[in-house]
């Protein structure tokens, strides 16, 4: 993971969930879901890639082995951290917050975004105990600092299952989970991917499709 770890945030100015994802809502044809139609783009654009050596077609990765982040990861939190900058709560200074903190009890139940398997499910760096997934496609989700971790290298989930608890491990200042989005190892601010947009009902259906409705 060529990135460095996000730090934790439990800042006393914090905004309910509720609210922001109301906020993704509401500007989900400029946000979002602009977002997801670029990736499904992309996605698409493999169609019809020849080999440069050979000059065969390359078969397309089937849109079934990609599953979008489609919901909130906590249940009863609220929001203690944004993304983007702001000044640490421990070293100080003006960083890069690289996704958001969700504040909850310590043992409250963590699920699974989107389907997956999990690449990493250990304590790592400053994140404390953490699972990492990856969900095709360059998508990948990030959850950090919690009390137990409940699912192991190389396990397939399903979205909603559990994967973990939230703790306090690692460099963080209180019971909270740290929550992040990356494309293609870059973090996006996760808040779009934690409301289920009309893009991504649309993908799922297309998914679902080529299942052939399974």
């Amino acid at each position: 993971m060529a990135a460095s770890p996000a730090l934790a945030n439990t800042s006393a100015t914090s905004a309910d969930i509720p609210a922001q994802i109301e906020n993704v809502e509401a500007n989900s044809v400029t946000g979002g879901d602009q977002t997801f139609k670029q990736l499904f783009a992309k996605w698409e654009a493999l169609d019809g890639v020849r080999d440069a050596g050979t000059q065969t077609e390359i078969a397309p990765a089937p849109i079934s082995a990609v599953s979008i982040p489609s919901r909130m990861p906590l249940d009863g939190s609220y929001m203690s951290s944004g993304y983007g900058m702001r000044t640490h709560p421990v070293t100080g200074g003006r960083r890069r917050h690289k996704g958001i903190d969700l504040a909850a009890p310590t043992g409250t139940p963590i699920y699974a975004t989107a389907d997956g398997t999990v690449s990493r499910a250990s304590r790592f760096s400053s994140y404390g105990l953490y699972v990492s997934m990856e969900h095709g496609a360059g998508l990948q989700t990030r959850f950090a600092h919690m009390s137990r971790i409940a699912v192991a290298d190389g396990q397939r989930v399903r979205k909603g299952e559990i994967i973990g608890y939230v703790g306090s491990t690692g460099r963080s200042t209180g019971p909270h989970l740290h929550y992040e989005v990356r494309i293609d190892g870059k973090a996006v601010n996760p808040v779009p991917y934690m409301v289920e947009s009309q893009a991504q009902q649309a993908f799922a259906a297309a998914r679902e499709g080529g299942r052939g409705g399974q």
